[in-house]
């Protein structure tokens, strides 16, 4: 294999996961390079050993003319990279609405960059983050539990995308009025080559969308090997899906001896312990709340963002800032925080306010997560910080180009999906900090203080 021959491209629809498929490319040995946008062959050629490339989007939080908009663009650009599978990245969850993120808006689009493809894989489970298909339902898991998505407590009454239909088909449907089919679980049994055939069977049946179910790591490596075959046999080189997709392609790869794996910590080498770290937080989830909570248990200062200030405009909140970059300043860490939770008050505060000036709907989540981006930077460089955490899907992607870098990789797992990773900037107050962001279901409750002592010999 060449040095930088591409396996795998992908797009994110939010930041973290992104990060989390990074992850699951990196653990497994493959190079992984994340980017803010579609590379240029030129910019890949300045990283030996990348086997997979990916790019950090916001489209889950975007409406279907302006998802439109980024997500043909960066498919332009991945389709011209060469990488036998091209992925649009979903969440594990499936979060998206006929509104808001819509997977059958980015499938739409994204259909004429691979010219002759008919049917769209479509993989979501994901049985290392706790996510599972079975005969098309989907199902979570969650403080050690397994629901049904339609019950799950957190996506069930999502603010955005609520999820009250857990068969994957039907929610697609609203996206996408087209043929979806699917490969079952009991399809999924058997040798390889009868597995293959029951595959191609279902492609010869041209539905638009070919849903796999997911329940376990052996079936999803079979799965993987069907995707990565159908790629090279059939042409089948745009799929959609979770990270479930880049789990079950690695552990085809890992089985078929495809490409020579490296360790990340070969080329990573040390990584310290920080003394003290920045957690911002615009996530309103259970899980989040928790781990807010946890660290302030655990000696850090809590600092509640004020409606007030994040509706103000563009200007600075002088007091709130002093008061984080002194506490940094003298060693200790520091989380900022929009809301405890989906029952905070100051959820409906903000939203109230951001209409009262005409900012509704995913501007205000764009608003919300600009703010907390240019207060994320200015804080960084005040206080000399090497090492920040970023708690929310959507915030992360909006605080992260505020911050002026153009790529991430991976350094240490820290929680599955959620990474602490490297940072790549142009601007030498940027380049090499340490990033860690987590998606608003993701991470332990004291996964700040994790991520601050994280290290590596």
């Amino acid at each position: 294999m060449k040095d930088n021959e591409l396996l795998l491209a992908f797009y994110g629809d939010d930041f973290t996961g992104s990060t989390d498929a990074m992850e699951a490319l990196a653990s497994s040995g493959y190079r992984t390079l994340l980017f803010l946008d579609a590379p240029t062959p030129a910019m890949v050629e300045r990283f030996q050993g990348i086997r997979c490339i990916g790019v950090a989007g916001t489209s889950r939080a975007k409406t279907p003319p302006d998802l439109a908009k980024e997500v043909g663009a960066v498919m332009a650009g991945l389709s011209r990279l060469g990488a036998p599978v091209v992925h649009y990245k979903t969440c594990s969850t499936f979060d998206s609405s006929p509104e808001f993120g819509s997977i059958g808006e980015a499938i739409r689009v994204s259909r004429p960059f691979f010219a002759g493809q008919e049917t769209v894989p479509l993989l979501v489970g994901a049985p290392a983050l706790g996510r599972y298909t079975l005969f098309g339902q989907h199902f979570a898991r969650m403080d050690g539990n397994v629901y049904r998505l339609d019950r799950h407590p957190v996506m069930s009454r999502h603010p955005v995308t609520p999820m009250g239909e857990a068969d994957l088909r039907l929610h697609l449907r609203e996206q996408l009025d087209e043929e979806i089919g699917l490969m079952n679980i009991l399809e999924l049994d058997g040798d390889a080559l009868t597995v293959g055939e029951r595959y191609r069977a279902k492609l010869n049946e041209k539905p638009a969308v070919l849903l796999i179910d997911a329940l376990d790591e052996e079936r999803l490596a079979r799965s993987g090997g069907l995707i990565w075959e159908g790629a090279l046999a059939e042409g089948l080189q745009f799929v959609v899906g979770s990270s479930g997709v880049e789990y079950a392609l690695t552990a085809f790869w890992k089985k078929s001896g495809l490409a020579k794996e490296e360790p990340a910590a070969q080329r990573t080498g040390s990584i310290a312990p920080s003394d003290r770290i920045l957690a911002v937080s615009g996530s309103a989830s259970p899980v989040s709340q928790r781990q807010i909570e946890t660290a302030i248990e655990q000696g850090f200062h809590g600092i509640r963002i004020p409606a007030s200030a994040i509706t103000g405009g563009e200007s600075l909140p002088d007091e709130l800032l002093n008061q984080a970059i002194t506490l940094l300043n003298e060693g200790e860490s520091v989380v900022l925080y929009t809301a405890l939770g989906p029952e905070d008050a100051a959820i409906a505060a903000t939203r109230k306010a951001l209409a009262d000036r005409g900012i509704n709907g995913s501007q205000a989540g764009e608003h919300i997560g600009r703010q907390l981006g240019r207060w994320t930077n200015y804080i960084m460089r005040q206080a000399g910080l090497r090492r920040v955490v970023i708690a929310g899907g959507d915030t992360s992607g909006f605080v992260t180009s505020e911050m002026g870098i153009y790529g991430l990789e991976m350094l240490l797992p820290i929680s599955p999906g959620a990474p602490l990773c490297k940072v790549y900037s142009e601007d030498p107050a940027m380049d090499g900090i340490e990033l860690a962001l987590k998606g608003g279901q993701f991470g332990s409750p004291d996964y700040f203080a994790r991520v601050r002592d994280a290290a590596a010999d």
